[in-house]
């Protein structure tokens, strides 16, 4: 199964960066990002469903279940996370003024930098966890925390302008006062020197550290077995390039999204910190979650709306 999954990931990543050129400066169109949106989730719910099969074959229908479903779940948990990652995106961009036929080839080193990153961050963390159980708590604690964060701070926007590491490069290293087209780097007058584009590059992988954070953690609440983890959150991070495009237009339409997603770190953290004493079924889990992030996708819609109308 790790053979097929590599193989998957491999033929995807080959296909848009050779057949659809997503390395090269192209405006991408709603039709296009919802057309990738659906593709990555299929092939992510047909890797499950092969997962179910192969599992029900060599360990039962019982162990099977239990995997697919853990799986599902991990994914539906870094999917839902990964929307405010696309908020953040969204806030990089027009800080920089980084427009959308320049966006596909930021995103594009920026999730592969993603797969890098998380590969060797759940193995480390599926290596601590068997050694220290005890992380689990301290993980635990930590996704609590950091759901009433979120919350106190929703409405507070990051101050781009004084992120310590894009004050640093600006301070050590020549950078243009525009973008130079696709380059992250331009020559002038002798002078290497970088570009807008490449600072907004550094913030879309500090911004994946970050979240990183949260949400692997939020995943070993689910499973702690390694290939669940990792490939249900690569799965995820691969469609969310596709999923920025489709909601880049609709971003104002979900104002109210980071309370759910508060609210799914919380249950998630306390579901980690009562494990030994009351045992979740992944199934309820599944459930619960998605119900959090339906329930907030409708209040933000009908906060949408009502704003609208007051505003005609």
């Amino acid at each position: 199964m790790w053979a097929v999954f590599a193989a998957v990931v491999a033929a995807m990543l080959a296909l848009d960066l050779f057949v659809f050129k997503g390395g090269h400066r192209h405006r991408v169109s709603l039709k296009e990002a919802a057309a990738w949106s659906a593709a990555w989730v299929t092939v992510a719910l047909l890797f499950a469903a092969g997962l179910w099969w192969h599992l029900d074959g060599e360990l039962g229908r019982v162990v099977a279940n239990e995997k697919a479903l853990a799986f599902l779940t991990g994914y539906l948990v870094e999917k839902s996370l990964a929307v405010d990652n696309v908020f953040v995106w969204m806030m990089i961009f027009s800080f920089f003024a980084v427009p959308l036929e320049l966006q596909r080839r930021v995103l594009l080193y920026g999730i592969v930098g993603a797969i890098v990153l998380r590969t060797v961050m759940i193995l480390a963390g599926s290596w601590l966890i068997a050694e220290f159980h005890w992380l689990l708590y301290v993980f635990g604690a930590f996704l609590v925390v950091t759901g009433i964060k979120m919350v106190w701070f929703a409405e507070h926007d990051p101050d781009l302008a004084k992120n310590p590491l894009i004050r640093w490069i600006r301070n050590h290293y020549p950078v243009t006062d525009k973008l130079e087209g696709e380059r992250f780097f331009v020559m002038r007058d002798g002078v290497r020197m970088a570009t807008p584009l490449l600072l907004a590059l550094v913030l879309v992988e500090i911004s994946d550290v970050i979240f990183a954070v949260d949400s692997i953690p939020a995943i070993f609440a689910i499973t702690t077995d390694p290939f669940i983890v990792l490939t249900s959150n690569l799965f995820a991070i691969l469609g969310l390039r596709a999923m920025y495009f489709l909601l880049a237009d609709l971003g104002n339409r979900f104002s109210l999204l980071k309370y759910g997603l508060a609210a799914i770190l919380v249950f998630i953290g306390t579901k980690m910190l009562i494990v030994e004493w009351v045992k979740i079924p992944v199934l309820v889990s599944l459930g619960v979650v998605a119900l959090i992030l339906a329930l907030a996708v409708a209040a933000s819609l009908w906060h949408s709306a009502r704003t609208q109308a007051r505003a005609d």
